[in-house]
């Protein structure tokens, strides 16, 4: 009974539509109407500017944490990787906003901080530079989490760890798949800042 418990509040804050609270609340704009219509941080970041994209980066990723966090709160037997995975359905499929939702990177990332911070750390090194790097979020997320994977499976030899992050891997190609397109044809989005971006402004002046 503890164990379900922990899945449906673990789904119901992931379930959270950040992006759509904080649109509406202090911007008066709905972002599935704007942008990709995604409800995660990039598009918040493209829509709403900087400081409405961090804070729901933020709030995302808290999800995550404290999803996954139910068991050691609760001193229960559970691993929190397994109980946090309801939060990433919770993202992905909210029932707030039409079981619509996010690409769950953020959340994900929550997740992996609670259960384990210093991964989360790289995680988050590798997240960032490759985001610095190429200016394409979906490009970053992709390559991360395939490589979060493999330092999963080589370094920590966790194997409940390695499942999961190759899950998580294939769900978040999956959910990127229109991206993929883009990428192919040239036409993605670029975040204003970083190596790609100062690329793509030389090559356009």
């Amino acid at each position: 009974m503890e164990i379900i418990l922990m899945l449906i509040v673990a789904y119901f804050l992931g379930a959270i539509p950040s992006g759509v609270i904080i649109g509406k609340l202090f911007f008066h704009t709905d972002i599935r109407q704007a942008g990709s219509g995604n409800i995660g941080t990039t598009n918040t970041y493209r829509v709403l500017g900087p400081t409405a994209g961090t804070i729901v980066m933020v709030m995302d990723i808290l999800k995550g944490t404290l999803a996954a966090a139910q068991p050691a709160i609760f001193h229960l037997p559970v691993n929190a990787l397994l109980i946090g995975l309801a939060a990433i359905l919770g993202h992905t499929f909210s029932i707030f906003i039409g079981f619509k939702g996010g690409k769950a990177v953020a959340t994900s990332a929550g997740i992996l901080l609670a259960y384990n911070w210093q991964f989360f750390l790289i995680a988050s090194a590798i997240m960032f530079t490759l985001v610095y790097l190429t200016s394409m979020v979906s490009v970053a997320s992709m390559t991360s989490l395939t490589l979060v994977s493999l330092i999963a499976i080589f370094y920590y030899q966790d194997w409940i760890l390695s499942v999961v992050a190759v899950v998580l891997t294939i769900f978040i190609f999956y959910r990127h798949r229109a991206n993929i397109v883009r990428i192919k044809a040239g036409t993605e989005s670029l975040v204003h800042f970083g190596l790609g971006w100062r690329r793509y402004q030389a090559k356009h002046r």
